[in-house]
């Protein structure tokens, strides 16, 4: 059974009376076991903001040895900002057997985890499951987007069956394992080292619309009881550091609070747009924020466009030509993105820092311009943006992979004919 409701408070026992009555830290915890607070915001938040939630374990968290690093899968260079357009090819699916954490690849990088904001944004493409393998994150709340193959996540609070078309978040510090069902799965992994994600204030649009808080889900309780050899894994700092335990850590019966994993099928999203004249501003599309210290300005933003009607008159109606205070990050996980009309494909990335000018390719405002404007809908597409107010930096390992020549498709447009 999921629960329902973005940001709501849960209680959820995996067995019957494991939830305390009326405090958090009895003197016995039923059955032995042990009570631990996880906290995703500094105690002292004011209520609205203050995540956190009770956990209720066959062990304690804090039973493990010294982490060491683990040297083979630590974070990729940085490279210096970039004002250049780029963009990637999706990924090529293993050949070899491959676990998830092995195959996480950086690509696109702003700000230190440290100074908790800023955002990572990486693909991963794995085929081999792991199942003593747990993984967690102390430098951010991490989002999955999955492009292709679904995944099964294991998590402290309870299971997560996403596929690609819905997008899981797990807050920081959850630990988690990472499953596929399918032969392969391939897709991006966002890292938000600032304020959690929220909904979006909706203003004027009023109490509905977009991301609707019921459509997000919480998994019910459930456990794992079983004793071996497990490597737990943590980032950490912008590494990877590893640890042996002897037990899963994923061995909470029961739990209570507003910091939870959380699913939502992105199908579900009640896109808005004009019913009149010109192209709205993409901020419409955003389904959920990470703020910094300026209102209005995100940290981050998960945006997406999603299938929907166009029905502007006399308006070029793709995204316009712009340039941007905002950083783009684009990723397609379906169909094709109608600002591009080819080298944008499923599983591939691209990047247009601020201020750098962007815009549809040529053959995309060649059509859009010369089109009927009969109300048309927008079908097999889903592309999503992570868009920060700080400029990113591309990994070594992304700039040796960016596809060449990108610029060229904005270097056919003719001359505007000015009259004589």
């Amino acid at each position: 059974m999921n629960l329902s409701g973005f940001g709501n408070h849960f209680s959820s026992e995996a067995i019957p009376g494991a939830l305390p009555i009326g405090r958090n830290s009895p003197q016995r915890p039923a059955f032995g076991l042990y009570a631990e607070q996880l906290s995703g915001t500094a105690f002292t938040m004011a209520r609205a903001e203050n995540r956190r939630s009770w956990l209720y374990r066959l062990r304690p968290s804090a039973r493990h040895g010294a982490f060491t690093p683990l040297s083979a899968a630590e974070n990729h260079h940085k490279t210096p900002a970039n004002p250049n357009r780029l963009r990637w090819n999706p990924r090529e699916i293993p050949t070899q057997p491959t676990r998830f954490i092995a195959s996480i690849t950086p690509m696109l990088v702003n700000r230190d985890p440290e100074t908790l904001s800023g955002v990572t944004l990486s693909t991963y493409a794995f085929t081999e499951n792991a199942p003593n393998e747990v993984f967690f994150s102390a430098d951010g709340e991490l989002l999955f987007i999955p492009e292709q193959g679904a995944l099964t996540l294991f998590t402290e609070f309870g299971r997560l069956d996403i596929a690609p078309q819905q997008i899981a978040i797990i807050p920081r510090g959850v630990r988690l394992r990472v499953e596929t069902p399918a032969a392969a799965a391939r897709g991006y992994l966002c890292e938000n080292h600032g304020a959690p994600f929220r909904l979006p204030d909706l203003g004027p649009i009023g109490a509905n619309g977009l991301a609707n808080p019921r459509d997000f889900t919480a998994p019910s309780a459930w456990f794992e009881d079983r004793d071996g050899v497990f490597e737990l894994i943590q980032k950490y700092g912008d590494r990877y550091w590893t640890t042996k335990l002897d037990h899963s850590p994923l061995d909470v019966v029961a739990w209570h609070g507003n910091l939870v994993p959380m699913r939502y099928d992105l199908r579900h999203f009640n896109a808005l747009g004009t019913v009149s004249f010109d192209h709205p501003d993409p901020s419409i599309f955003t389904v959920l924020t990470s703020p910094s210290a300026m209102p209005g300005r995100a940290n981050a933003d998960f945006v997406i466009f999603p299938p929907r009607w166009l029905v502007a008159e006399d308006t070029f109606r793709p995204p316009w030509f712009h340039r941007n205070l905002m950083s783009e990050a684009m990723g397609l996980i379906g169909g094709a993105y109608d600002a591009k009309a080819a080298g944008f494909a499923p599983g591939g990335l691209s990047l247009h820092n601020m201020m750098s000018a962007h815009g549809p390719d040529v053959a995309s405002w060649q059509a859009a311009t010369d089109a009927p404007l009969a109300p048309h809908k927008l079908t097999d597409t889903m592309a999503f943006m992570i868009e920060s107010c700080w400029p990113y930096r591309a990994t070594a390992a992304a700039m040796a992979d960016a596809q060449p020549g990108y610029d060229a498709v904005w270097g056919d447009f003719p001359k505007a004919r000015l009259p004589d």
